[in-house]
């Protein structure tokens, strides 16, 4: 098993509920993302690029 690992906030999940995961899993937090999320639209003919949400992750290292 390697010494990184990147924990994602899924849908359903709080930032909480992965921090234990983490925690639980042997890891610390070193880092956190946060990458938006797009959805291409087309109004009136034109392409509209819209923020619909985002995804957070986190980069963790094992703890000794």
């Amino acid at each position: 098993m390697g010494k990184k690992k990147r924990f994602t906030v899924d849908e359903g999940k709080t930032i909480v509920q992965v921090l234990e995961q983490m925690k639980e899993e042997g890891y610390r937090p070193v880092r956190r993302v946060e990458e938006p999320i797009f959805k291409e639209r087309i109004i009136n003919g034109e392409k509209k690029v819209e923020p619909i949400g985002r995804k957070i992750i986190f980069d963790g290292v094992k703890s000794e």
